[in-house]
């Protein structure tokens, strides 16, 4: 095999490279489109065409964080692979603003959505083969993937060159049939040599999201003068983001990383896709469904020409920003579940109790709207810091103890 087409291939204590922190960059660029087209249509229809391009572009960057587990990104045939996607996609994300509403006068943009997303897809089938070497097991989980990928990107090129009112369910078709299709495959022939990378991956991408969240806001208060309220805001809205990197990364990253290098085998690879690939997806969902809220709440502040500090939060945004932190919390939820066995009660009935809030917090100003989630989230990582204190010593030093 020539130099150009070789790879690295991963073992026990391989960690993130730059490159897969640089291709991170590009996908933080298309949350922040994704998170601007649903501020746009700020709408049940603007949310749920937000959904579907959150998922397409979920499913292609775990299909990079599975192939940089089998061979080094930054090496040979896994190096080209990795520049390739991030140069299709770095397209895809320019593209978002028109993919379901071309403007017309240039190409046709969701027309080119299905396109770079099927180079993203079709080059890492292509180089995942390479990278599998004499691994018939995985060859042959890799032919099957190919069929449905063939079949879900077929569809989503089609969507994009039929365009409305068929665009739409096109794609979510596709994406019905490549998310099912991963799953009724298997994983008996999947790898995961690296299981501290794969959950390092994961960390880093919810840091990304959050730090786009943080980017909304900045993005709510462009152009307007610095207020004591747009202040306030800002810090309630920062007050929000870490406590969802507390609830994340305090204890709940630590655990399932652990329990990850615990198991071998299809074992491995089975609570990789199912903790990983699929549970993640509604924790992205629902911080940058937040960062829709927490840039509308900073827009209503900072916009004293057509909203006055009394005016309430209402209908999709409202919704958007209570409900995108009560999926996470549901995400956490199930991301428990599936690693240890057991139901976090106080996160259930914090996200329980976001939903009443709802109805509530319509009637309330904006900011006390904000004041209000910031409010429970703080009582929540409060709460559990001092419920769980001697647990969550013994977890964050767990390595330690053992040194010693």
């Amino acid at each position: 095999m020539s130099r150009g087409l070789s790879v690295v291939p991963t073992a026990e204590a391989h960690r993130v490279t730059t490159l897969e922190l640089f291709f991170d960059l590009v996908f933080v660029f298309a949350l922040t489109q994704v998170t601007a087209l649903m501020a746009g249509d700020p709408s049940g229809r603007g949310v749920l065409r937000g959904v579907v391009l959150l998922a397409l572009l979920w499913w292609a960057w775990c299909s990079f964080a599975w192939l940089g587990n089998q061979a080094r990104a930054d090496e040979g045939a896994v190096r080209a692979a990795v520049v390739s996607a991030m140069a299709a996609l770095f397209v895809v994300a320019l593209a978002i603003p028109e993919s379901f509403d071309d403007l017309g006068g240039g190409v046709i943009a969701p027309a080119v959505v299905g396109l770079c997303y099927a180079v993203v897809r079709f080059v890492h089938l292509a180089v995942y083969w390479i990278a599998a070497g004499d691994d018939v097991g995985l060859r042959r989980q890799l032919a099957r993937t190919f069929l449905t990928v063939a079949l879900a990107t077929g569809l989503l090129v089609t969507g994009g060159f039929v365009g409305p009112p068929w665009q739409t369910l096109l794609w979510a078709l596709a994406l019905l049939v490549d998310y099912t299709g991963i799953w009724l495959s298997g994983v008996e022939g999947w790898r995961l040599n690296a299981p501290v990378h794969f959950a390092e991956r994961h960390g880093l991408i919810v840091i990304v999201a959050l730090g786009e969240s943080i980017v909304a806001v900045g993005v709510g208060v462009a152009g307007a003068p610095l207020t004591w309220a747009v202040v306030v805001a800002g810090l309630l809205a920062l007050t929000v983001t870490v406590s969802l990197w507390w609830l994340y990364f305090d204890v709940v990253a630590l655990v399932a990383e652990r329990v990850l290098s615990g198991l071998t085998g299809v074992e491995r690879a089975r609570m990789g896709r199912d903790s990983y690939t699929y549970l993640h997806f509604p924790l992205i969902v629902g911080i940058v469904l937040l960062a829709l809220g927490l840039k509308k709440v900073l827009e209503y502040v900072s916009d004293t020409e057509h909203h006055e500090l009394s005016d309430p939060l209402t209908g999709v945004p409202l919704v958007a920003l209570f409900g995108g932190v009560t999926l996470y919390l549901a995400a956490h939820v199930a991301f428990r579940r599936r690693n240890v066995g057991t139901v976090n009660v106080p996160r259930l009935v914090v996200a329980a109790l976001l939903v009443l809030a709802v109805p509530v917090a319509a009637r309330l100003p904006a900011l006390a709207s904000l004041a209000v989630l910031a409010g429970l989230l703080v009582g929540l990582v409060a709460y559990e810091a001092m419920r769980y204190a001697e647990a969550r010593h013994r977890v964050r030093h767990e390595v330690e103890q053992r040194a010693r």
